[in-house]
């Protein structure tokens, strides 16, 4: 392994010159943000990339989803998982949305179905369910249930842009899907993120609401705010796409090698995925239990001595925070397994600039964390 640090996430940036004409164009325009043509560009090409016909570029995707939120018109009780990215709940806040918080599945660390019914109240509005580093959720068990009370469904698939399942793209799940595009993402734009809509009028919906709330120059129909993708973003999106099937194998060659590394590794356990669906390999999480040898924090430290930067991802709790904490669900007898997948927990680098010869140098110093903290 070289000298540079390594980290969890670093974005695949295309080769410049690829990049440049678009720049220029847009210099040339003068068109730099409000829908120009980039931005129209950009939303057809996911739009074919996805087969989700009406998707809604924004600025970002924690703006995505309170503009998901607030087109759905939400209210009361939201049930949502407390293992996840702080923003998730956090986009309920800032829409005067109560989070009730249940535990997850110890396999795939995304919301527990089965734990979703016992929450339900005469508050309860929507189900905001997350495809945890791009694991899909369970779509059809969350869908019965929102069917039987009458529930919205919108999953945060920040982690999931590029994923399918059985029936194509699983951002078309829910009444909206939000996706990320942040430079920590397996596709970035710098900033930035999409809705998905399930129709035409629903997204002409979100693109008033993210340009203020105009319909029209002097027509205002609701209290939007300034959410909009601006050209260069969209541009580079654009070239990105190019290369994004690419950067995906990529990622899975680092995948498989870290498998391979880390197996029979004692008290490590790799993350398993559904072999039937399309991965994007967003992240590589390992769970570190009591069998290992040192503490999940002390590995951690260990692995940033060297120049490692790995990731307790998602620590702490969002349920932990104190944001959320005095809340009755975010009780630690409520959430057992949330609290041991967050105390467990450690993400390591994946991206296209991580070599094999990296991977096996990270699997040795886990292997022999004594070492880790000579280097």
């Amino acid at each position: 392994m070289s000298n540079r640090p390594l980290y969890v996430a670093q974005p695949y940036l295309p080769p410049l010159k690829e990049l440049l004409p678009h720049l220029e164009a847009i210099w040339e325009s003068r068109v730099l943000t409000n829908g120009g043509s980039y931005h129209q560009r950009f939303e057809q090409a996911l739009a074919e990339q996805t087969g989700c016909p009406h998707i809604a570029l924004c600025t970002n995707g924690t703006l995505a989803l309170v503009l998901a939120l607030q087109s759905l018109r939400i209210t009361g009780e939201v049930i949502t998982t407390p293992y996840s990215f702080v923003a998730t709940s956090h986009a309920l806040h800032w829409n005067g949305i109560k989070p009730v918080f249940v535990d997850i599945d110890p396999t795939t660390l995304n919301i527990d179905p089965y734990k979703i019914e016992a929450a339900i109240t005469p508050q309860t509005t929507a189900i905001l369910a997350l495809h945890c580093y791009g694991q899909p959720a369970d779509t059809a068990a969350i869908q019965k249930i929102a069917d039987i009370y009458n529930l919205t469904v919108i999953y945060d698939a920040a982690h999931a842009f590029g994923v399918e399942d059985a029936g194509g793209s699983i951002l078309r799940h829910g009444d909206m899907s939000i996706t990320s595009f942040h430079a920590t993402k397996v596709f970035t734009t710098f900033e930035g993120g999409a809705i998905v809509c399930p129709d035409a009028k629903a997204k002409q919906r979100i693109n008033y609401l993210k340009n203020f709330g105009f319909a029209d120059e002097t027509t205002v129909i609701a209290p939007g705010i300034n959410g909009k993708m601006n050209e260069f973003s969209a541009a580079l999106g654009i070239v990105q796409l190019e290369h994004f099937d690419s950067v995906i194998a990529r990622r899975r060659e680092i995948d498989t090698a870290y498998r391979a590394a880390l197996d029979g590794i004692r008290g490590i356990r790799c993350l398993t995925f559904d072999t039937s669906e399309k991965r994007n390999y967003s992240y590589f999480p390992i769970l570190v239990s009591g069998e290992y040898p040192t503490a999940r924090d002390e590995l951690y430290a260990r692995l940033k001595k060297s120049g490692i930067h790995s990731r307790r991802y998602f620590y702490p709790l969002i349920s932990n925070f104190p944001t959320y904490r005095s809340l009755p669900s975010s009780q630690p007898s409520n959430l057992p397994i949330a609290n041991r997948a967050s105390d467990q927990v450690l993400c390591l680098p994946i991206h296209a600039e991580v070599t094999i010869a990296d991977v096996e140098e990270i699997a040795s110093l886990i292997a022999n964390p004594q070492r880790a903290s000579t280097c």
